[in-house]
């Protein structure tokens, strides 16, 4: 596809809001200064001088941004062409932006600032996984009663996911399994007899005779690597809130309410994410999954990619592109499709012009509540313990997630990860059963609850 004749090279530049410039937004503001058809002058964050910081470090001049508190302000630095940096949205809702893009990672606060664009007749790009979770059907069809629309963003796997596997049901191509790399890889190094992932290093010499294992059946192969590498994580919530994004949007389902989530080398991804017919893991087909991608140092990595597994229906064809180096599985008939990238906000202008340009989301245009990403316990917890969310990726001890159907919020259903990070427990929850909406404490006052409910009431 020629993205300038898909966009248009003539096109007056989209105004757009950064809210959060944190890791995505710093690099979505960085490379929005570069961008021929983007116009990003608004920066907002908790306060007004940490965007004013950012923007600074950008190469803007001090002069040219405007710390503002005010509507009126805000009105006054925008007439001036000014950069605006501020700690509150809404003073800058009544501004002629068509695109807000909310990029704060933060399950409340992001709840608020897209419900404020929406209302405020915005289009929203949104970055925010944990929100689009919990609320993202909902949040989709409030803007589709407001004349605007959601969009996820380029740049994060969930919407560079939904764009592979959309290609490949263009195509026809029968796709059997879709999903992701993890954020971070897992380096074995022989001469050391180390597994490194993210700077955790463990000793395990052992794994050497895993990395090409002489007898390759999937099953066994996932289980002695995880195994051995027990000391590493191997489950993370992002993961599985990524994914959750893409089943609301594409209909998939997860195989493993957990995920198989094996470590497994870029060759040998066809092989794992084949139906256990074929010799591979899955139940299912048109399911979601993670891999943590296995390498040795020097070796390229998969650099959190995203990939489809389809099935090959001509084995000339395919023989042709296995010689050519396309990965197919060892008995020929399934080959893993990918796109090795993630590039945060350096990439998000793609959805970002999409929206504002085309009047297109790069998700589903009507996504539905297909799958919940709910809380579950990994160990006995007491009641009276807060769940207390911490880190980027909003880690809770001994809680992790899993992906269940979407259903109704209800005394006994189980509750959204992030409706139960910093909540308190109001009964205890044993080790091995999910942490139910009854046994938590939750926040009435919570936009993100209120939300939730509304959807409900739209959906179920």
């Amino acid at each position: 596809m020629n993205y300038h004749s898909y966009f248009g090279i003539d096109a007056e530049a989209v105004e757009c809001c950064i809210v959060g410039t944190g890791g995505f937004g710093r690099s979505f503001l960085a490379q929005s200064l570069k961008t021929p058809l983007l116009s990003t002058r608004i920066a907002v964050d908790l306060k007004a001088g940490t965007a004013a910081e950012v923007l600074c470090g950008l190469g803007i001049d001090h002069a040219k941004i405007a710390l503002c508190n005010t509507v009126a302000e805000a009105r006054a630095a925008w007439d001036n062409g000014l950069f605006i940096a501020t700690g509150d949205i809404s003073i800058v809702l009544e501004l002629p932006i068509a695109v807000v893009v909310e990029a704060t990672g933060h399950p409340e606060a992001g709840a608020r600032h897209a419900r404020l664009a929406i209302d405020a007749g915005k289009h929203v790009a949104l970055v925010s996984k944990e929100v689009d979770s919990v609320v993202g059907p909902g949040l989709s069809l409030r803007a589709r009663r407001n004349n605007v629309i959601v969009t996820p963003v380029d740049g994060d796997q969930p919407s560079l996911l939904m764009g592979l596997i959309t290609w490949a049901e263009v195509l026809g191509l029968e796709i059997v399994s879709a999903g992701k790399a993890s954020e971070y890889d897992i380096v074995f190094d022989p001469a050391l007899g180390t597994l490194n992932s993210n700077g955790k290093v463990i000793e395990v010499p052992e794994f050497a005779e895993w990395i090409e294992p002489a007898n390759f059946e999937t099953s066994v192969v996932a289980a002695k690597r995880a195994g051995i590498a027990s000391a590493l994580p191997q489950r993370a919530v992002p993961d599985l809130c990524e994914l959750t994004l893409v089943a609301n949007a594409m209909g998939f389902q997860a195989d493993r309410s957990d995920l198989h989530a094996p470590i497994a080398r870029i060759s040998e991804v066809a092989d794992f994410f084949s139906p256990q017919t074929s010799g591979g893991l899955l139940k299912a087909q048109k399911t979601l999954d993670v891999f943590h991608c296995l390498r040795l140092p020097g070796e390229v990595s998969f650099a959190g990619g995203v990939f489809v597994t389809v099935r090959c229906d001509d084995a000339p064809t395919w023989q042709m592109l296995a010689e050519k180096g396309h990965v197919v599985s060892r008995k020929g008939d399934i080959a893993m499709l990918y796109i090795p990238r993630h590039l945060l906000g350096v990439e998000a202008a793609t959805s970002i012009l999409e929206v504002g340009l085309r009047g297109v989301s790069s998700g589903a245009a009507e996504p539905q509540p297909v799958i919940d990403l709910v809380a579950h316990a990994d160990a006995d917890i007491a009641a009276g313990t807060i769940l207390t969310a911490s880190g980027h990726h909003h880690s809770i001890v001994n809680v992790s997630a899993r992906m269940v159907p979407a259903a109704r919020l209800s005394q006994e259903a189980p509750v959204p990860f992030y409706l139960a990070a910093n909540r308190k427990l109001k009964r205890p929850v044993l080790a091995g059963q999910p942490i139910l909406c009854g046994d938590v404490d939750l926040d009435e006052s919570s936009e993100l609850l209120t939300l939730r409910r509304q959807q409900d009431e739209a959906f179920f």
